[in-house]
């Protein structure tokens, strides 16, 4: 594939983290009873980013899940052996953030829900993504979005961040 456009550079997405942290203070009044969930794999370091930077502005120090949903996903024909979810507190009556870095046709936002169901019954599931391309296939809706980019379905949304990529770029690809 071809890189059509970089949309967002490292400073696009750092603004993003920050105000998507704030909107997250804002929307729930504060940390109190949230925990950040971030699923694999590029939403996990951003969830660790909206959760550093919950920690500048309200002393959020609940800590990042990370959430493999390849168990749970539709169009998925092997179940791996093995889970890589790391969830480390109880997800029971507490408001979920669930961060992952492109939304597009809602299904692995779908495969998330379902996954954190399975742990128990969080009072609520809220969702945080760098990117909102649209194109949904269910009737799913991200709560906060760094930046809506429409985009046709021939194109391709690529996010690299710097903790596995070594740049921090979202790119638009055909």
């Amino acid at each position: 594939m071809n890189r059509k456009a970089v949309i967002m550079d490292e400073n696009s997405i750092k603004r993003a983290v920050a105000r998507i942290s704030y909107e997250i203070v804002e929307r729930n009044k504060g940390t109190e009873g949230i925990v950040i969930i971030g699923i694999m794999s590029r939403g996990v370091p951003l969830a660790e980013r909206i959760a550093s930077k919950l920690g500048e502005i309200e002393g959020y120090s609940g800590g990042v899940g990370v959430l493999d949903i390849t168990a749970y996903r539709d169009d998925e024909k092997n179940i791996p052996d093995s889970d890589k979810t790391d969830i480390p507190f109880d997800v029971r009556d507490k408001r979920v953030i669930l961060v992952d870095d492109v939304m597009f046709t809602g299904r692995s936002c779908r495969a998330a829900i379902e996954a954190v169901m399975s742990r128990g019954r969080p009072r609520s599931i809220q969702l945080a993504v760098l990117v909102d391309r649209g194109h949904r296939e269910l009737p799913l809706r991200p709560d906060y979005v760094g930046k809506n980019v429409p985009t046709s379905r021939e194109e391709s949304v690529k996010v690299m961040l710097m903790e596995s990529d070594g740049t921090d770029a979202v790119l638009i690809l055909e």
